[in-house]
């Protein structure tokens, strides 16, 4: 069939996914035209680096070394920002905006910093943001939500969302290993940055934890209010404990609808054996949802990479060319719950001096602060030697553990900080319900 209409694309960017992106607007431009009934013509190209194009065998005459002409130009249709970074990725795409012509991105961290500005203004210019790329890559993840969801009141919220940290902890459980150990080995082989404190830390996971918050409950994505904690204190011994218990230990984006305020956070979490959460491995990310008409559902995919990503890219593109733009959220403030709120299950390891009373003492404390204990793991006694106790709790207030954490850390038989990793059970659907 012949295509209806052209669509000009400017494209900023030409890194890893810009890249991506022009290799499959050109590998697949027949299929794309076929299935939208749009032609997709990339109409100019930046970026501070020539031989990239040379390398891509993009023709000169697309180039040029200044974004203010792609967005000059009245001709283009679609602005696609990939640069990265709050500016002038944020310029680039409000300017864009105000000129009437669509936006697509992948700047998760953008969109978590300003996106409520962003959309805000699209939706006063009725033009369209794409943006499935920021969130898990090459999983359809935000389209499923804002359409596939749309008759859901999305409940709860689980993401491996950082291939990296689930790369290190994937290794460390497989293979054994130290975390600086296996993060080298994460650098190595390119799944690590040379400072890769933004994936281990937790943040990057916390932007796409944000975004994801905004699709499912409507809101501004939060700035603040997402408790963070990253993986680098996870030892090969919590992880041995952890599959001893059942468990597997991931780094996990978790949000609730508490009737109006939202639990958010991402943190190391222990998970159940059975749960396709920990079946998750290596670079791979999935998201776990569960909604009050279809009951729980997972997707899984890679979350990164050039053609993974550039694939969720070109879908925004070809979606907002033929005339299906996504959605963009309703925008009302977020009321995010206190992490001290927070009420779960419990792994808590102490390093303490083998000698008769400590495990009692702990147990008062932790009996004091109204934290009952399930389980309670000691290694053989070596009297007079540095041990691990681990303790299991059943479920616990967040300000009560920390509380009771503080107080046996001062003790002095507790020779390290004390351990803790919060658990997620997944209570399993009643009978008749629905699991996707």
């Amino acid at each position: 069939m012949k295509p209806k209409k052209e669509f000009n694309i400017g494209l900023i960017g030409l890194g890893t996914i810009g890249s991506g992106v022009w290799k499959v607007l050109t590998q697949n431009k027949r299929l794309l035209e076929e299935r939208t009934g749009v032609v997709l013509k990339l109409r100019k190209v930046c970026d501070r680096d020539t031989t990239r194009m040379d390398k891509l065998k993009i023709p000169r005459e697309l180039f040029t070394p200044k974004f203010e002409e792609i967005l000059k130009d009245p001709e283009i249709d679609i602005v696609v920002e990939l640069i990265g970074g709050i500016e002038p990725a944020g310029t680039i795409l409000m300017e864009a905006i105000s000129r009437g012509k669509h936006v697509v991105t992948a700047n998760k961290a953008l969109l978590a910093e300003r996106g409520a500005v962003l959309f805000l203004a699209a939706k006063a210019k009725g033009v369209s943001i794409g943006f499935e790329a920021a969130v898990a890559g090459g999983i359809p993840i935000l389209k499923s939500i804002r359409e596939g969801f749309i008759a859901n009141r999305i409940l709860e919220i689980y993401g491996i969302i950082n291939g990296t940290s689930n790369f290190i902890l994937t290794e460390m459980s497989q293979r054994g290993g130290e975390f600086g150990q296996v993060l080298k080995q994460a650098q190595k082989e390119g799944y690590a940055e040379k400072d890769p404190s933004f994936d281990v830390k937790g943040i990057d996971a916390s932007q796409k934890l944000a975004i994801l918050i905004s699709l499912c409950y409507g809101v501004e994505p939060p700035k603040e209010g997402i408790y963070v904690e990253g993986i680098d204190r996870i030892t090969p011994l919590d992880i041995e404990f952890a599959k001893k218990l059942g468990y597997v230990i991931k780094l996990l984006a978790s949000s609730k609808d508490h009737a109006g305020a939202v639990e958010a956070r991402v943190h190391p979490t222990m998970i159940p054996l059975h749960h396709p959460l920990a079946d998750v491995h290596g670079v791979f990310n999935a998201v776990f949802l569960k909604g009050d008409a279809v009951g729980e559902t997972m997707f899984m995919g890679r979350g990164a990479g050039m053609m993974p990503t550039a694939s969720a890219v070109v879908s925004d593109i070809a979606m907002i060319a033929s005339g299906h733009s996504p959605s963009l959220p309703v925008m009302r403030p977020a009321t995010i719950q206190p992490m001290e709120d927070l009420v779960t299950p419990y792994y808590l390891r102490f390093s303490v001096v083998d000698k008769p009373g400590v495990l009692a003492r702990i147990a008062k404390i932790l009996g004091d602060l109204d934290i009952s204990i399930s389980h309670v793991h000691q290694q053989e006694r070596a009297v007079g030697a540095k041990v691990p106790i681990v303790v299991m709790t059943h479920e616990a207030k967040e300000e009560n553990v920390q509380k009771a954490i503080a107080k046996i850390d001062s003790l002095e038989t507790v020779l390290d900080k004390t351990m803790l990793i919060r658990v997620e059970r997944f209570i399993p659907p009643p009978t008749g319900g629905v699991r996707g």
